[in-house]
């Protein structure tokens, strides 16, 4: 698939037309589906995409919930513009939690769309160049050793196997149950508490590294690559 690849995801088919001829007009490779449930079934090819533009008012499954359930139940990370004519805050905010790069509100110019793709697929371009000239953390799983930077990281047993879990799945948010399912398998009346603990250890141990373990309230953690 090219590698300037636009996933558009909208019921409204002659929407989805104008903004396919907008967007090839532009240069990029352009497929379009009409409903979530069209995007599940492309699940396997999802990650070819440079960037999805989502509706957020679909019919049965909204882009929201579509959303959800590619980041958080199939590991899914696609860079996301919703298309919306929704503009309550709330509904902004929503969106954002969810990890959505933009909003472009409904009505809207052919224009603006592409102006606005361009400038999220350059700051995501960016952001790569960025990482790849920056040492972060290293994770040697074969000899069980981390290094912040160039230095080694002392880990316990327990803090390892936490933090392998968080960082071989960047941006999967792990509950403190599935974290004690894992980990604590074989034990009983092991608390929350227990991973948060272990949380806190892992965080001063990376130092300023430690900003990569983040705090999804309400969920759990995730590892962040920053």
């Amino acid at each position: 698939m090219e590698s300037k690849s636009i996933l558009v995801v909208d019921d409204e088919i002659d929407l989805c037309e104008i903004l396919r001829f907008n967007l090839e007009s532009d240069g990029y490779s352009v497929d379009v589906l009409n409903s979530a449930e069209q995007v599940l079934q492309k699940e396997s090819e999802l990650n070819g995409y440079s960037l999805m533009l989502l509706d957020v008012m679909m019919e049965q499954v909204s882009g929201f919930d579509l959303m959800y359930t590619l980041r958080y139940h199939k590991n899914i990370n696609i860079p996301t513009i919703f298309v919306t004519a929704k503009t309550q805050e709330d509904d902004l905010l929503k969106g954002f939690e969810l990890g959505a790069d933009d909003f472009i509100r409904k009505p809207f110019s052919p224009k603006e769309v592409v102006a606005r793709v361009n400038a999220v697929l350059e700051r995501i371009n960016n952001m790569d160049k960025q990482k790849i000239n920056t040492d972060n953390i290293y994770h040697d799983s074969e000899a069980k050793k981390v290094y912040a930077g160039a230095e080694p990281v002392e880990f316990t047993k327990t803090e390892y196997d936490i933090f392998s879990i968080l960082s071989n799945k960047p941006g999967k948010v792990f509950s403190r149950d599935e974290i004690i399912d894992i980990i604590w398998k074989d034990q009983e009346n092991v608390l929350g508490r227990t991973v948060d603990v272990n949380i806190t250890r892992i965080r001063k141990k990376l130092g300023s590294y430690g900003q990569n373990i983040v705090t999804r309230s309400g969920y759990g953690y995730y590892f962040k690559e920053i």
